[in-house]
């Protein structure tokens, strides 16, 4: 039965105009980026940072770097935006039309019907992330040659040099750490979607709660408190390209970011479970 009511929250979620927004608007921005970086001089301050490092910047000039360059604004800014509006509608939006009180009314509890729209939820943060790698790269490919990925993130402190097919392998595992940055936004904006609100509401104040902590993260006060904001946490998928990778300090940010999803998902769980949905 499980599997079946999952069906179906993926029928709804799916059948939803709202939901495609993300996607194409992922294709527009990326399009948009694409043409910047070939028509204009972008090229030169890698240029000047690969020279000074020792490496021709031929070599490196890429559809995997290109990839890379176009995904970190958009993870930062565009994913957070798609993955909270779709979350803060998954209960919100049903209370409000007044769905729920006829799902309710069959034999199913509140907190399983609430899991399985989680797990809905966690399935398009996946399918989000997945196509906006895959169109990254085949959008960068049109232009650029396939050769050696250069990454750099000073934020991060990550400066990579890759041939290839080990750049290509990376750009793929790094986006398993991007679907867990998507579910723990998706989350919190499920968890304020659970409680008594519109999903505007629901949506706003998760993504206010992700701009507090980016604003707190680059407080030079807060410097020694990184670890307690989740801005911090989702830079871990530019870990990855780090040489050597720092496994210990990904695991502890893919636990945090873990556990924030679960708290998230059991607040709101327990939020609605007092919920009077016939008011």
């Amino acid at each position: 039965m499980f599997f079946a009511q999952l069906k179906n929250e993926l029928w709804k979620l799916f059948g939803k105009k709202r939901t495609y927004i993300g996607f194409g608007a992922f294709v527009l921005v990326q399009s948009l980026m694409l043409l910047m970086f070939k028509y204009t001089h972008w090229q030169n301050q890698f240029d000047r940072m690969l020279s000074g490092n020792g490496y021709l910047a031929a070599d490196y000039i890429s559809a995997l770097t290109v990839a890379v360059v176009m995904l970190t604004p958009q993870i930062l800014l565009l994913m957070p935006l798609y993955v909270a509006l779709v979350g803060g509608d998954l209960v919100a939006k049903e209370a409000e039309d007044g769905t729920l009180r006829m799902i309710l009314s069959r034999p199913i509890s509140r907190v399983r019907l609430l899991f399985v729209k989680w797990v809905a939820g966690i399935v398009f943060s996946a399918m989000l992330v997945v196509v906006l790698g895959v169109v990254a790269l085949g959008f960068a490919r049109l232009f650029f040659p396939w050769k050696g990925m250069f990454v750099f993130a000073p934020l991060a402190s990550t400066f990579g040099i890759f041939q290839p097919g080990e750049g290509l392998l990376l750009y793929a595992f790094s986006h398993l750490f991007i679907v867990m940055n998507a579910v723990t936004l998706l989350s919190v904006a499920f968890m304020f979607s659970c409680f008594n609100m519109k999903p505007a509401a629901a949506t706003i104040l998760a993504l206010s709660y992700l701009f507090v902590n980016m604003v707190m993260q680059h407080i030079p006060f807060f410097e020694a408190y990184q670890n307690w904001f989740i801005t911090h946490h989702f830079e871990c998928w530019l870990l990855v390209f780090q040489n050597p990778t720092p496994w210990a300090q990904i695991l502890q940010s893919e636990i945090t970011l873990l556990a924030i999803s679960a708290t998230a998902f059991i607040l709101g769980a327990m939020a609605f479970q007092v919920r009077d949905l016939k008011s």
